[in-house]
């Protein structure tokens, strides 16, 4: 190689190190200049007229916990990416893993230094060597929520960063992925998030706002450091890939700001103060990036794929990277300052009602016939959940039509029901009054444990996806390959397996209300998830085990299936008829204490509860058992038509040999007689 040569090499290796720095650069710089601002407009700073923690920790502490959220951003954007757009086939999924290691590694410093901070934010301690100090210290970190969130968020950073560094395996970084996401619940419970009558939905959509950003924001900066090391092809097949996450992120990071927003600004005229001003500008950068990520999916992916524009992509992530910047700074601001509605925990209201101190909001309305249609509590998570589970069902069937394939009607109906029956289960009036009425509570388990799933389950939401996602060449995993990943999996072998199935939708129910976790999900907005989550899955996958037509490893005869059925039929007649003849309340601390006026008192509605575990949840058991009749029925069909076609084909041979064995065994036994 020439002289000339290697200093071009050199020159080019030092331009793409430049390259790689910037986009975490820019957003780091324009993050700094946006929080700084926004603190000075929202007076988020500003000292507070008893126990100051000094200027330090009022003006640091945002700043730090605006770096921790942009590094837990890279770390799981580009985790995720990695997963499911890269190829480990390419260099591009190890430098992937490199920054992730490295933002990681930043987001574990940074997570210790916010801990640090809320520490002397809420104790106004100065840091020091002595004794005391320590102890404060350990004593907020184990003993307080919000030292207990940073402790937690600190450790599974550090566990991400020796993963990245340790791990190549497709599947566990997958499941490392998942990790985070459920890492973050700590610090979503925290801050503007708690002690609210809309506390629930705040929980859920602070949670939903740092994943997806997160998401959004990891995932472009990963672009913008692998972009120069990307040769044009990749670029081209990956750029597609991540802007359908940025789109989700989108919808996902837009409902969830908006929910925040009208909890905290009530009205118009608080839009004029300092936190109202910086939710204008937080939405305006919302705005503009649905504009920046409009281009990119209709003017760039394809123009890329043709192999040109590169400078623009450059200039088109740069821009985005900024707005992501200033949306990031604001977001910081906004959450060290008090917004114009007072966010007054009910336990600090003058004269609190039982219902305010255990749910911490007032009893709703009685329930009235009209209650059934009017009364609505929104769950964010279900709410997207539903949406996005219709649409991409629909999206589905659309693309097997536009291609020519036929997809059943009656499955398109199945799930859209299915979908329905999900939302009014999870966001109406049973979700409005499961928390005070044993007997709504009931409903809704029922509800999601056998009617959702035997609406779902025949829609074969698996094998539509199997049809209609396109198969990956390039050794990545997309939605098509880790649905077969899972479908194939041990865990999905053994949960699928008819007896693990049976004892999961038969024995939950048990454990569930005979313990300790009826009250955690009463109390605790995450332990409700949980129970919506597992009542769900159970019933999904023993509704699946009976007749569901996607594919499972264990599929049982019908026979059996028939067995399993009528076994739990009777397991969960008999539990019905336990909680009916019952003395003793259930979560007696909790909706013994409730303090209503008005409905049935909470033995007797307990006792309803019990009868609609009985009645209400045997007809879709009795459902299932006709289904599987009709299904044995057209499998005898099948098998009889199948066997007359081998007959016409063969001449019946079949027959032929099995009465020359009868005729053979027969003259056998005689000849054997004879002797």
């Amino acid at each position: 190689m020439t002289v000339g040569a290697l200093r071009a090499s050199a020159y080019h290796r030092r331009v793409t190190r430049v390259r790689v720095v910037l986009g975490p650069a820019l957003i780091l710089a324009v993050g700094l200049i946006a929080v700084l601002i926004g603190l000075t407009v929202s007076g988020g700073a500003a000292a507070p007229i008893a126990l100051d923690p000094g200027p330090v920790v009022r003006w640091g502490l945002p700043i730090v916990r605006m770096l921790a959220d942009l590094a837990a951003g890279v770390t799981l954007g580009t985790l995720l990416l990695a997963v499911v757009a890269l190829s480990p086939r390419e260099p591009e999924f190890g430098r992937a893993l490199d920054l992730v290691a490295a933002a990681a590694a930043v987001w574990t410093v940074v997570a210790a230094t916010s801990g640090l901070l809320a520490f002397s934010s809420v104790t106004a301690l100065a840091p020091s060597l002595e004794p005391e100090y320590g102890d404060a210290l350990g004593a907020f970190l184990t003993g307080s929520d919000l030292g207990r969130a940073w402790l937690t968020t600190t450790l599974l950073a550090a566990l991400v960063t020796v993963i990245a560094f340790a791990v190549r395996n497709v599947t566990a970084l997958g499941l490392t992925v998942v990790g985070i996401a459920l890492g973050l619940i700590p610090l979503a419970e925290q801050g503007h998030a708690g002690g609210t009558a809309d506390h629930n939905i705040a929980i859920t959509a602070m949670w939903l706002h740092l994943l997806f950003a997160g998401i959004w924001v990891g995932g472009l900066v990963a672009l913008a450091v692998l972009r120069p090391t990307l040769p044009p092809g990749r670029l081209a097949a990956v750029l597609p890939r991540y802007s359908s996450l940025a789109l989700v992120s989108f919808v996902v990071v837009a409902v969830s700001g908006f929910a925040s927003a009208v909890i905290r600004v009530t009205n118009l005229e608080q839009l004029g103060s300092g936190y109202g001003v910086l939710v204008v500008v937080k939405v305006l950068a919302l705005l503009g990036l649905g504009v920046f990520g409009a281009i990119q999916r209709r003017a760039l992916i394809g123009r890329l794929v043709d192999g040109g524009r590169a400078a623009l992509f450059a200039a088109l992530v740069a821009g985005e990277i900024a707005v992501m910047g200033i949306a990031s700074g604001v977001a910081a601001a906004l959450g060290v300052s008090a917004p114009p509605e007072p966010q007054v925990p009910a336990t600090a209201l003058p004269d609190p009602t039982p219902a305010e101190l255990l749910t911490g909001a007032p009893l709703p309305p009685e329930l009235t016939p009209s209650a059934w249609v009017t009364q609505w509590e929104v769950d964010l998570l279900w709410l997207l959940v539903v949406a996005f589970g219709t649409a991409f069902y629909l999206l589905g069937v659309w693309r097997l039509h536009r291609r020519g394939d036929r997809w059943p009607v009656y499955r398109t109906l199945l799930w859209v029901a299915g979908m329905a029956l999900l939302l009014w289960s999870t966001n109406g009036v049973l979700a409005a009054y499961q928390e005070y009425l044993f007997s709504m509570h009931m409903l809704e388990h029922m509800l999601l444990t056998m009617a959702v799933p035997v609406l779902l389950v025949p829609a074969a939401p698996v094998t539509l996806a199997l049809r209609a996602i396109r198969r990956r060449e390039d050794g990545s995993r997309g939605p098509r390959e880790w649905i077969l990943v899972l479908t194939h999996s041990r865990l999905a072998r053994v949960l699928t397996n008819p007896i693990v199935a049976a004892a999961l939708f038969a024995l939950s129910l048990w454990a569930f209300y005979y313990s300790p976790l009826l009250r955690w999900a009463m109390a605790d907005h995450v332990g409700h998830e949980w129970m919506v989550l597992h009542f769900l899955i159970t019933g999904y996958l023993f509704a699946q085990v009976l007749v569901g037509t996607d594919p499972v490893g264990n599929r049982p005869s019908y026979p059996l299936r028939l067995i399993l059925l009528l076994a739990t039929m009777g397991f969960h007649a008999f539990f019905g008829i336990a909680i009916m003849s019952s003395d003793a309340l259930f979560a007696a601390d909790w909706y013994g204490a409730m303090g209503r006026t008005w409905g049935l008192p909470p033995l007797e509605d307990q006792r309803w509860g019990g009868g609609i575990a009985w009645s209400v949840g045997e007809i879709p058991t009795v459902a299932l058992a006709i289904a599987v009749v009709i299904m044995w029925s057209r499998s005898d069909d099948r098998e009889a038509k199948r066997r007359d076609r081998a007959a016409d084909r063969d001449g019946d041979a079949e027959l032929e040999a099995y009465n020359a064995m009868l005729a053979a065994r027969a003259t056998a036994d005689a000849r054997a007689g004879r002797e």
